[in-house]
């Protein structure tokens, strides 16, 4: 009798993975856009400073935008062109926010128009490494969205050992890493070996769950001659993708809540970070292009693609035959942690791993009945919570009492709202909570930096009018000096001539 295995942490499901619409098939080049809309603001909200303007030639690869540290990534035409306009376009938040956009109209020239040449990679030091990854705008592709370089720098401030690639793929629908891993294995593995190197740990370690044997195999060869690389196979289970949740699997370790995985030696990159690194620092070729999983049921001819940053999600639907019927929803990501697009005519940035068009079959959208109380969310949930008990003081605004039951250690993973029979939308109730609770925070560190100005400047008025006291005091102190001086000289000659006259 076969043993049953052990899951590797507590709560998580089994979604329907809907991978076969395009594990099977292979990663298709989008050719150039005619135009694309490239965000001068990023998702932490800091705005980059453009570099060129309206009507200027650029070339594809350029350094067209940067930020004002290293925590901004800088900004790269993805195609040759001219500079169409500066100005507002709907972006990928689900509120349909307008940010200022740069609009490249592209010449069809597919060429890069700065050289690439590859160089010898065992001659560049930790910082150099680290500091191509950050000259070329790498962001971890995973959808968490950092600057990559960054992420390597503080590891190799906090002597991290060991680097762990996610190669889960969790997510439903989403099979661009598995194509990835099965077609470009080699630089996957050598992209690892890099950051390996710039990190200065002793291993790396490329975590793939087991519904990917061919993913498993490839990259399995592809490290057979980098002893410091394994690949270890992890149990299919949402949200093994999680950074928490894969080191649990791994290593048997655990991340306290509010820990970071490098305070225990950690570092978590993906694996299409890690196949983006190994161009960035062989070629010194900037991310300008992405691997995406264009996938759902309204969708004409769900595909892997290989597109341009910027490119509209209406172009890149377009590219895949289209849509067969009217989508119920279209998703920025997996269905489980994605957002609702606003729009088919935002662009893609670097976040996006996947479009999903759902028809309406596929979104559920049914309507929800009171809680019953029985306890399937709790079981589900990956990070130990109740569930139910976050959303009921969460419809109310009992903000305090959502955080008592974990809102701030919350994965807003879906898993709880995957299982509940009464289809409550759990997540959107604890999305609201933390919005509503950000917003709290904001204006209390507001009001805290407001109370700090106001007791900085009564400070410096008493400071001043003490001073103002003072001088005064010493100016009145100085002139009874003066005037005794005088009138004992007046005295003097008094009494002297006082005594001439006797």
């Amino acid at each position: 009798m076969l043993a049953l295995k052990r899951k590797p942490f507590h709560g998580g499901i089994h979604p329907t993975g809907h991978k076969e619409l395009t594990a099977n098939e292979a990663t298709i080049n989008s050719d150039e856009p005619q135009r694309v809309y490239l965000s001068l603001q990023q998702r932490n909200g800091v705005v980059l400073r453009s570099h060129v303007n309206v009507g200027d030639t650029i070339v594809k690869g350029q350094l067209i935008a940067t930020g004002p540290n290293d925590m901004c990534v800088p900004l790269h035409a993805p195609i040759n062109g001219v500079v169409d306009a500066i100005g507002p376009h709907v972006s990928a938040h689900p509120s349909g926010l307008k940010v200022n956009t740069l609009v490249i109209r592209g010449n069809g020239d597919p060429n890069w128009g700065i050289p690439h040449v590859p160089c010898d990679t065992s001659k560049l030091s930790p910082e150099e490494i680290i500091q191509r990854v950050l000259d070329a705008g790498i962001v971890g592709l995973g959808g968490a969205g950092f600057p990559s370089g960054m992420k390597l720098r503080f590891a190799r401030q906090k002597q991290v050992h060991t680097l762990l690639l996610n190669g889960g793929e969790c997510e439903p629908y989403l099979t661009c890493d598995d194509r990835l891993m099965r077609e470009r294995a080699a630089e996957v593995a050598a992209g690892a070996a890099l950051m390996v190197r710039a990190i200065g740990c002793s291993q790396g370690i490329i975590a793939i769950e087991d519904n990917k044997p061919a993913s498993i195999d490839a990259m399995r060869s592809a490290i057979s001659d980098r002893p410091q690389l394994s690949v270890q196979v992890v149990p299919s289970l949402y949200p093994m993708g999680s950074e928490r949740h894969l080191i649990k699997a791994v290593t048997n370790q655990t991340v306290a809540p509010g820990q970071l995985s490098t305070e225990i030696g950690i570092l978590v990159h993906n694996v299409a970070t890690a196949q983006a690194v190994y161009e960035a620092v062989r070629y010194q070729r900037p991310l300008i292009r992405r691997i995406m999983t264009v996938s759902g049921g309204a969708l004409e001819q769900p595909a892997n693609i290989n597109v341009a940053m910027g490119t509209l999600v209406s172009d890149v639907i377009a590219k895949c035959g289209g849509l067969k019927m009217e989508a119920g929803r279209l998703i920025a990501g997996g269905p489980m942690m994605g957002q609702v697009l606003p729009s088919p005519f935002v662009p893609i940035d670097k976040s996006i791993g996947g479009i999903l068009a759902l028809s309406k079959d596929e979104i559920r959208a049914e309507q929800s009945h009171d809680c019953v109380r029985c306890g399937r969310c709790v079981n589900a949930c990956p990070m130990s919570l109740m569930p139910f008990q976050m959303a009921a003081h969460s419809r109310i605004s009992d903000l305090d009492g959502a955080r008592h039951f974990g809102l701030d250690h919350c994965l807003l993973c879906g898993a709880c709202s995957y299982v509940c029979p009464s289809r409550i939308p759990l997540v959107q109730y604890f999305q609201h909570a933390r919005s509503s609770l950000n917003a709290a925070r904001t204006m209390e560190r507001k009001s805290a930096q407001a109370r700090q100005l106001t007791e900085a400047r009564q400070a410096r008025l008493h400071r001043e009018a003490e001073a103002k006291k003072a001088a005064k005091a010493a100016k009145a102190a100085r002139k009874p000096r003066k005037r005794t001086a005088r009138t004992s000289t007046r005295t003097q000659r008094n009494t002297s001539n006082n005594t001439s006259s006797s």
